[in-house]
């Protein structure tokens, strides 16, 4: 699995957790929930990691976002659990600018067809 994505719309921004690592290292999380916007919506969970990746990322509730995630899959005591971790986000408002900075083509100085009394090939 690679270049997994999942987009939707930010539905819940949990609590930040932190501790220290059995080696002695800090670290924090933030957990988020998306919901998906198909006929039949989807909800997912998703960890990012760091401080600073949080805060770079400042997801709010509301926002609509694609979330590139890995799934990794960790087993204790016979038990199985998923862990879906994003590490990078984008914004529906980002692939809006995007779309902006692109050259943007004009027809007014080529005739449509139909227009200026042009006859239609059909």
């Amino acid at each position: 699995m690679s270049n997994l994505e999942i987009a939707g719309k930010v539905i819940a921004v949990l609590d930040k957790r932190s501790g220290t690592s059995k080696s002695g290292n800090e670290w924090v999380t933030q957990e988020y929930v998306i919901e998906t916007a198909e006929m039949y919506p989807k909800k997912c969970c998703f960890t990012l990691f760091g401080e600073e990746r949080i805060t770079a990322c400042n997801i709010k509730i509301g926002e609509t976002i694609t979330a590139h995630i890995d799934i990794d899959a960790r087993q204790w005591e016979n038990r199985w659990f998923n862990s879906i971790t994003a590490w990078k986000i984008d914004r529906a408002s980002d692939a809006g600018a995007q779309a902006q900075e692109a050259p943007q083509q004009t027809t007014n100085d080529v005739p449509q067809p139909g227009q200026q009394g042009e006859e239609l090939p059909f």
